[in-house]
């Protein structure tokens, strides 16, 4: 009798500007929590599903008219060596990722361009 092996967790997203990434590479780390806000500020990394994506970036990014063009970090949560948690803003609200530290380079298996 074989045993069934775990089922993978489904990637999570983050939106930011494409000089934040350019830097993070640089560092090996990524440290932002979310526009204008460092993880050091918030305590966590703000993410996102593949659902919830179009309402953050809608919310987070609606009126952007920076330089950068915007970037979405692919994630894959088994490279993390930080905590993972999906969270609610508020008592009943829906869940979203948060990741509880820098998010290593390796763990963002794709980039992908936001328009």
């Amino acid at each position: 009798m074989s045993e069934l092996a775990p089922k993978p967790l489904p990637r999570i997203l983050h939106i930011t500007e494409r000089a934040l990434w350019d830097a993070a590479r640089e560092r090996g780390a990524y440290e932002m929590s979310t526009r204008g806000r460092t993880l050091q500020e918030e305590g966590f990394i703000h993410c996102s599903t593949r659902a919830q994506l179009p309402r953050v970036a809608a919310f987070l990014y609606g009126s952007y008219d920076g330089p950068d063009e915007l970037v979405v970090l692919v994630v894959d949560p088994a490279l993390l060596d930080v905590p993972l948690k999906y969270e609610a803003p508020k008592p009943g609200a829906e869940e979203f990722p948060h990741v509880y530290g820098p998010i290593p380079v390796a763990a963002v298996v794709d980039v992908e361009v936001w328009r």
